[in-house]
């Protein structure tokens, strides 16, 4: 992504190659190792969420931000839209990596795999990783787990939708990997390295059922650098997760990073809108 921009640098003004920067950075810290590097940061004791802005300069954004995730869903205050589509999500066969990258687990994908699309506008599926418990909430209700499935267009600008997880049946999709989690929990994530498993083809059919409901609002990344104006996406519908796939996922990874959900961060007055197939 870096080098992407380097090589369009002459073609682009000073202040939007710094705005793109910006999303680069922010974006790669996704798959950036929490322990012993410039990304040092956890969820609990001095390096938790109520310090993160203060940990480095380029965190800042996490304390003075005034667009900060996740946030509490209150459902009679959500503005429906009539101007928004359904979300166009276009996932296919594609290769992945499992990957612990120190302060949660997710999948990476090689190549292009999927596409959605917001407001016509294309954004790149790159990764995945889950959360536990959820970071956003619903009217108050604290989930299970969340799933941020994280997509970034030509520009660098982020767009994620979340999936939230109640407990019952096992997750179809998780299914698919639980043995790989296991093998992901005996491979140490030590330095500033990450610890990967080749996961091969994988068909993401399953991630792509149809959105009737959705909440949609401006806010940042969960983790620092907390890089702000993300289009989150959060999905209407509850899946459900089994106990032993939350523990699966939590397995990987440090003491500090097992609860890995940022707490709620204020709406500063923004505005929450409703997109509902089944509105009059």
């Amino acid at each position: 992504m870096r080098a992407h921009l380097q090589n369009m640098a002459p073609q682009l003004s000073s202040s939007f190659i710094s705005i793109a920067l910006l999303f680069a950075v922010a974006f790669a810290n996704f798959g950036q190792q929490a322990h012993g590097s410039v990304f040092e940061f956890s969820y609990a004791g001095l390096h938790g969420p109520a310090n993160w802005g203060s940990l480095n300069p380029k965190f800042s954004t996490c304390s003075s931000g005034k667009l900060q995730s996740p946030i509490n869903i209150i459902k009679n205050e959500a503005v429906e839209n009539k101007s928004l589509t359904p979300l166009t999500r276009v996932y296919k066969r594609g290769n992945a990596v499992l990957v612990n990258n120190g302060f949660n687990i997710g999948l990476h994908y090689e190549g292009n795999c999927g596409v959605l699309i917001v407001d016509g506008k294309n954004y790149t599926f790159k990764q995945m990783h889950w959360h536990s418990p959820s970071e956003h909430q619903i009217d108050g209700v604290q989930y299970a787990a969340e799933l941020h499935l994280v997509h970034l267009s030509d520009s660098g600008a982020i767009a994620v939708v979340s999936m939230l997880y109640e407990l019952g049946d096992a997750d179809p999709f998780i299914s698919k990997i639980t043995n790989k989690l296991g093998d992901l929990a005996k491979d140490a994530c030590a330095g500033n390295e990450e610890a990967q498993i080749p996961i091969g083809a994988l068909d993401n059919k399953l991630l792509r059922k149809n959105t009737r409901k959705y909440y949609r609002y401006i806010g940042s990344i969960t983790s620092p650098p907390c890089t702000e104006n993300v289009i989150w996406n959060v999905l209407g519908k509850v899946r459900t997760i089994s106990k032993e796939q939350v523990e699966a996922l939590k397995a990987p990874l440090g003491a500090d990073y097992k609860q890995n959900s940022r707490p709620l961060q204020s709406l500063n007055g923004r505005k929450v809108e409703l997109y509902n197939e089944f509105s009059d």
